[in-house]
Formats: C-alpha cells, structure tokens, sequence
C-alpha cells in the first residue's frame, strides 16, 4: 500500500515533507549584534519552530540554523517563538555556535 501511496503522492506533488531548507525566511531582528529570522515549516496541520541566526564576523556573514521540537497553529506563533528560541540561544551560546 505504501508503494502505490508514494508513487500517486510523487506523480500528484504529495509525497515529500516540507524541511527546514525549503522554509522562507521572515525578516531579520535584531539581537545583541546578531540578526535571527524565524523560518518556521508546515509539519502535518502544524508549523515547526525554526530559524537562522546571523552575524558578520571578519567580513563574513555566519549563518547558524536551528530547528526545536515544538510545533504551532499558526505560522506567526511559530516565528515568535522561533524568535525567542533564538535569543535563548544566543543568550547561552553567543558566538559559539558558530563554531566548527
């Protein structure tokens, strides 16, 4: 069954979940010296909380993406959550998360 729910999923565009690559992402806010936009994906009837975070550091942007377990109704809670969960980060982290 799950053989022909994929090939009738991919011939009619189903099939494949959003991910965190395929989310636009909302305008960039402030923080501390870093920039942190929300970039929330559908997960089901959901959104997933996700973001990147960003700061130039030697004349190079550093881009640090994050995606968190939690889910929400709606695309805006998503991006203030996300939000949040980014200053959280940054908060705890700073520069370090740019770290190899």
């Amino acid at each position: 069954m799950s053989f022909w729910k994929g090939l009738l999923g991919g011939l009619f565009g189903g099939g494949r979940e959003a991910s965190p690559e395929d989310a636009p992402a909302g305008e960039a806010v402030e923080y501390k010296g870093f920039r942190i936009r929300p970039a929330p994906y559908p997960a089901g009837a959901q959104f997933q909380t996700a973001g990147i975070i960003e700061k130039e550091i030697g004349g190079e942007t550093k881009e640090y993406r994050f995606v968190r377990a939690e889910t929400h109704a709606s695309r805006g809670d998503a991006e203030n959550f996300a939000l949040t969960k980014g200053r959280q980060i940054i908060d705890e982290q700073g520069e370090r998360i740019f770290k190899d």
